[in-house]
């Protein structure tokens, strides 16, 4: 069984950075496809980035392309998303996902194991 922990939410001024953990166990990073997903209050879960199973290949939502950068270290079998230039729109709570594609995914319902979720609120 996968097991996903998020970490590294906060709060942070408009223009500021933030670097989000997903610290996961029963499987190690490399062997799953992993996502980031946002849900703001009052909206759907959407889509942020992923990083494919094997190759690692990358793919960003419209919305942060530029800005989020994903990437995993297989040492410490986290995932991470690096977020720069933040603006208050990107206030959600932050959750990290995994399936055992090697496609890229980008729907939820694509994916298998959930995190609990980090805040990022950011301030204008």
């Amino acid at each position: 069984q996968v097991q996903l922990v998020e970490s590294g939410g906060g709060v942070v001024q408009a223009g500021g950075s933030l670097r989000l953990s997903c610290a996961a166990s029963g499987r190690t990073v490399v062997s799953l496809g992993m996502a980031w997903f946002r849900q703001a209050p009052g909206k759907e879960r959407e889509f942020v980035a992923t990083i494919t199973r094997g190759s690692s290949d990358t793919y960003y939502a419209d919305s942060v392309k530029g800005r989020f950068t994903i990437s995993r270290d297989t040492t410490k079998n986290t995932m991470y998303l690096q977020m720069s230039s933040l603006k208050p729109e990107d206030t959600a709570v932050f959750y990290c996902a995994a399936r055992n594609s090697y496609n890229l995914g980008r729907r939820t319902s694509e994916y298998d194991y959930w995190g609990q979720g980090t805040q990022v609120t950011v301030s204008s």
